[in-house]
């Protein structure tokens, strides 16, 4: 009767061992509590945490990927726009992550709505189209500013998507199409005045010999006469009559 007490008491010490024993990932870390006092963070490997007189609070060291919901927002410019963003953070201090903040994950979260929110409605709408890696380091900052106490790094944010109005869509691509029409006129104007120029150059050209003009309407008879049929009336210049005078005296 003695032998099995011994053993069955045996059996209870070991079984309170080994369930002290805690084995933490390489990329976690065991944050352990004494009496309800913070004693450190422990791992990755085996260790042993003393049953009923310590608890471990495991956390992960990976970087979350957070997706910020589409958040409507009122530009400084008066438009009302719908934005999302990604924001990636992993946590530097599993201390202060577990002792500073109740919950570090729906924290940052929050933190990232309400940056964004504050952020997108400072500017204006051509930056928020045009320059994004600038608005992109902004919220990176305040909202890394903001979590580092809490012992979280925040690496990057990232706007995904700009929703415009039906609206403002149609009125940007009408201003596009504007714009398009502006060049082209400007393009097509600048053309003329180019060919301008040279046939002024080329009248010149042809005004200081008397024979050049006689060669051009040579020339010009003999490239629009190839079909048989085709019949040309054109007027003799003075110029050419001029040249016929010459030639007969």
């Amino acid at each position: 009767m003695v032998d099995l007490v011994v053993i069955g008491i045996a059996i209870v010490v070991l079984l309170f061992l080994l369930s002290g024993i805690r084995v933490v990932r390489e990329y976690e870390r065991g944050v352990i509590f004494r009496l309800g006092r913070l004693i450190g963070a422990r791992g990755p490997g085996l260790f042993f945490v003393i049953p009923i007189l310590e608890n471990m609070m495991l956390v992960d060291l990976r970087t979350y990927t957070y997706d910020v919901p589409s958040q409507e927002v009122v530009t400084r410019d008066n438009v009302t726009v719908k934005v999302n963003a990604v924001v990636y953070y992993r946590v530097l201090d599993p201390e202060k992550a577990v002792t500073e903040v109740f919950d570090y994950r729906f924290a940052t979260s929050q933190i990232a709505q309400t940056t964004l929110r504050s952020v997108i409605g400072q500017a204006e709408l051509d930056d928020l189209l045009s320059n994004r890696e600038k608005l992109n380091v902004q919220l990176q900052r305040i909202i890394d500013e903001a979590t580092n106490p809490w012992g979280i790094k925040v690496s990057a944010v990232e706007i995904k998507d700009v929703e415009l109005p039906k609206e403002m869509q149609r009125a940007m691509a009408m201003q596009a199409e504007a714009e398009r029409e502006r060049r082209a006129k400007i393009i097509r104007a600048d053309g003329e005045f180019q060919a301008a120029k040279k046939l002024k150059e080329a009248a010149d050209v042809m005004m200081e010999s008397k024979g050049a003009m006689m060669l051009r309407i040579l020339q010009t008879i003999s490239e629009t006469t190839n079909d048989p049929a085709t019949k040309i009336v054109f007027p003799i210049p003075i110029e050419v009559l001029e040249y016929f005078r010459l030639k007969k005296d």
